[in-house]
């Protein structure tokens, strides 16, 4: 990548092979379980927040990235005096681009980029990757920031909820509307809208055919896509499932990649199992 650095947190929920394709440095956010923090994807997995969860009838709290951590990870990169571009989950919902930007003002570095990606998971690998191919064919990290954040606008991000007990759990949603809804089958579609998390459309049935009537709700912006690639992520589902949407979204003979990647301990410790969203820039790049 030349004399330009990509640097994101753990929430960005790429797979560990575009991680390394793209030479792509992660900072992990922060698991808290009970009395003990746990750096995401580092010292914690998905599988174990989840028994964990199960366990103690809780889910658990995330915190932002450290500034310690933050520090020890970009200071390399720093001393080297590359442009680092750094994406970050949206402010709304994180204060971790804030400890990235006061590790650039207490260096005096003027070379650390800070991107607010007003997203999560897979929304902010997104544009991590049109990131990537930007400096494949010759932009400054400055054209790269511009391309960038000009371009927010048009990440499609939603995910549908097999169950509500997590958000039940970690107090987003109230214990009573959770169980009406379980015993309801109902399965709410999230969707992030200007850096924050809301609720579409509800669902009803199992989760294979709530997954591809979700899917196909969204043809009419896929039909419309960027090429270049589409994103099934999830948190925790069967393989069965993974692949009929997967089907689906190659039957539209429209993308050039349909990556399949697992989220990772903040979208898991919030959203539970069986989460299961589709991700995308709707219209061509530029």
């Amino acid at each position: 990548m030349g004399n330009i650095k990509l640097v994101a947190d753990s929430t960005c929920d790429l797979s560990q092979d575009l991680i390394e394709k793209y030479d792509i440095s992660i900072i992990p956010l922060c698991i808290v379980m009970g009395d003990e923090s746990f750096y995401d994807g580092v010292e914690t997995t998905p599988d174990d927040i989840y028994k964990w969860a199960d366990a103690n009838k809780t889910t658990p709290k995330t915190a932002a990235a450290t500034f310690d951590k933050a520090t020890e990870i970009l200071e390399p990169y720093m001393e080297a005096g590359k442009d680092i571009i750094f994406f970050g989950i949206s402010t709304q919902m994180s204060t971790t681009c804030n400890v990235i930007r006061m590790i650039g003002e207490d260096a005096g570095y003027d070379k650390l980029h800070i991107i607010d990606s007003m997203n999560l998971s897979t929304g902010i690998g997104i544009q991590i990757l049109y990131a990537a191919r930007l400096i494949e064919v010759g932009k400054s990290a400055e054209e790269i920031v511009t391309l960038i954040n000009d371009r927010r606008k048009d990440v499609r991000a939603s995910f549908v909820v097999e169950t509500l007990t997590y958000l039940a759990r970690g107090g987003r949603c109230n214990a009573v509307t959770a169980l009406l809804a379980n015993t309801l089958k109902l399965k709410p579609e999230i969707v992030v809208a200007d850096g924050a998390m809301g609720v579409s459309k509800k669902y009803r049935g199992n989760m294979k055919s709530v997954l591809l009537k979700y899917a196909k709700d969204l043809e009419l912006q896929l039909l419309k896509a960027d090429k270049h690639c589409v994103f099934i992520t999830h948190s925790g589902c069967d393989e069965e499932i993974i692949t009929t949407i997967y089907d689906y979204l190659k039957s539209l003979n429209r993308f050039e990649n349909i990556y399949i990647t697992r989220a990772g301990g903040v979208i898991s410790s919030h959203c539970g199992p069986g989460t299961l969203g589709v991700l995308f820039y709707e219209g061509e790049e530029e």
